[in-house]
């Protein structure tokens, strides 16, 4: 199993429908899914709703015991839940280590990918998600402060890859991108001048297309507008290139 968490410590930025676009995607490539939303805000729960499984997030940071998940539709959804609010009371080794035992027993599962929202702050829930993790990948804003997020998000990528060396900075996935906006295109040209191997060629436009599907709990590609036809052509080259880097057989 591949395991792909989805950061930034920016929020705003287009994490949960990147997730979400590549779980729906995944899926439909024949792939078991794997979803764990450990972002209070639950947006990922919320889309990804009919998927539920029944398994609160914050269960996988105590004491883990086997437990069954089934996928529906190709996708089991481990939901967000107000007690991952008090996680910051755990101590970080300890919550990381039952945390990948949660990690290996969905692997146990059958499952092919299992992919990690997060909250955009450096806590024990992403702390736990990055130790467990092959993967991480970032969406980002292309916004003045955007190079300062980013320099954040690589210096903690970085810190952790002391402890877990598989891990794998993917990039960071250029998202609401406003291709009418002199600043954004600036700010992209910085970005890839600065990062030119860590910007993906994959930007994901700034369309209210994508805001319909995930509040119609469904992919961008099923909604019947015309401007959903180029998200569409973003969204699955983003989810393709993903799925190329994480060589997911």
């Amino acid at each position: 199993m591949k395991t792909l968490v989805i950061a930034n410590q920016k929020g705003g930025v287009g994490k949960t429908s990147t997730l979400v676009h590549l779980a729906f995607d995944f899926a439909e490539r024949g792939l078991k899914v794997a979803v764990i939303d450990l972002d209070t805000q639950g947006n990922a729960s919320f889309t990804l709703a009919v998927h539920k499984s029944g398994i609160a997030a914050s269960s996988l940071f105590g004491a883990v015991t086997p437990f069954d998940l089934a996928p529906i539709d190709n996708i089991a959804l481990i939901e967000a839940d107000p007690r991952l609010a008090d996680l910051e009371k755990l101590d970080l080794g300890k919550a990381a280590e039952a945390f990948s035992e949660a990690v290996s027993i969905i692997e146990s599962r059958g499952f092919d990918v299992c992919l990690i929202d997060t909250a955009p702050s450096l806590g024990i829930a992403m702390a736990s998600a990055l130790l467990a993790a092959d993967f991480v990948a970032s969406p980002i804003e292309l916004e003045a402060y955007a190079l300062q997020g980013i320099t954040k998000m690589n210096a903690t990528i970085t810190a952790i890859r002391r402890k877990n060396t598989k891990l794998q900075f993917l990039g960071m996935i250029p998202s609401k991108v406003d291709g009418r906006n002199p600043r954004h295109t600036a700010t992209l040209a910085d970005l890839q001048a600065a990062y030119p191997a860590l910007i993906l060629p994959t930007p994901i436009g700034y369309r209210s297309s994508i805001a319909d599907a995930l509040a119609s709990h469904c992919p961008v590609w099923e909604i019947r507008k015309t401007s959903a036809r180029a998200a569409t052509k973003e969204v699955r080259a983003m989810t393709q290139h993903i799925h190329d880097k994480m060589e997911i057989a």
